[in-house]
């Protein structure tokens, strides 16, 4: 004779805890590294907000300073368009801007490479500005960490910045003892970490202050 078999008995499925596993792991997602930035006290808030502001003022007047006394004299002296070509540099006695001219320019001697005006300058403008141009996206990039976006978002809103500034800073050296069309450089490398710059302001400001919190739906 057949042994009859037995049925199994299967436990029915709590669709309700499914739910709720579901809102642990995001919730645990969401505190990854601390609560985001919509869900910071109005402290943490004010303080993240000033920071953006007067990193925005900052990156404003640096901006204008490039544009007034670096771009247009270098290209426009009155109704004189410069020229870019180093060896007619020297033709020039009016003042240009710091794109082609901040270096003196001058006849080259025998001097070691380390003490030559070139390099000294180069040398200068990169230890200013890599240390400023760094604090700024270092701060910046803390409150990156904070954002309510994916992992992979955040990363790259935190490099990419520091690409901007390496390619930036190289043109100074690349337009001083490569070729003067180097200087075309700053175009690319500003535009990388400015962008980056308004992206991430508008983001944190929107997160912060306009997004809807998850306390306040609850």
């Amino acid at each position: 004779m057949k042994k009859a078999s037995i049925p199994v008995p299967t436990l029915p499925v709590n669709k309700d805890l499914t739910v709720d596993n579901n809102n642990q792991k995001a919730r645990l997602n969401s505190l990854e590294l601390g609560p985001r930035l919509h869900l910071w006290p109005l402290t943490g808030k004010v303080l993240a907000t000033v920071i953006i502001v007067m990193m925005s003022i900052g990156l404003g007047i640096a901006v204008g300073q490039v544009i007034l006394h670096d771009i247009i004299p270098t290209f426009w002296n009155g109704n004189q368009h410069v020229v870019a070509d180093q060896n007619e540099i020297g033709a020039i006695s009016t003042p240009r801007g710091d794109l082609f001219a901040d270096a003196p320019v001058k006849e080259k001697t025998v001097t070691p490479f380390y003490q030559t005006d070139e390099f000294v300058f180069a040398l200068k403008f990169t230890h200013i500005h890599i240390f400023g141009m760094s604090a700024i996206f270092i701060l910046m990039g803390i409150l990156v960490l904070f954002l309510d976006l994916a992992i992979s978002a955040r990363i790259w809103l935190i490099v990419l910045p520091f690409i901007g500034i390496i390619i930036d800073l190289s043109s100074v050296w690349l337009k001083l003892f490569v070729h003067p069309s180097f200087f075309w450089l700053h175009i690319p490398g500003g535009l990388l970490f400015g962008t980056v710059f308004i992206l991430d302001a508008v983001i944190m400001l929107w997160q912060m202050w306009l997004k809807p919190s998850e306390n306040r739906q609850t």
